[in-house]
């Protein structure tokens, strides 16, 4: 993270190139530049996959399929999110119950 004298933060300039195409982006700290170029890197893969495995079609194609796939496993994720929470939320109101009757069972 970039810090001028009164402590406010820069953003930083950098280059990252996906399926041979390099976008100019400005990062905020070394964490979301990691975040950044390991996104890239694993569209890169999934590119490199795609391209092998259906090799008449062109690079356009093949990042639809890459953006539909990411987005399929997003959505999967956050369904797997909700449902953890939804299970939290039930688990926390059973503890709260078994915590009411032992309170009012010591009374």
């Amino acid at each position: 993270m970039h810090h001028i004298d009164g402590g406010i933060k820069m953003a930083q300039s950098i280059n990252v190139t996906i399926a041979e195409h390099t976008y100019p982006l400005k990062v905020n700290s070394p964490e979301h530049e990691e975040l950044i170029r390991k996104a890239a890197d694993d569209i890169n893969r999934k590119v490199k996959i795609y391209l092998e495995k259906y090799p008449s079609k062109g690079t356009k194609e093949v990042l639809a399929l890459v953006a539909l796939n990411l987005g399929i496993m997003n959505l999967g994720l956050q369904n797997q999110i909700n449902s953890l929470m939804g299970e939290e939320e039930t688990l926390l109101k059973e503890l709260e119950g078994y915590l009411d009757n032992i309170d009012k069972n010591s009374r």
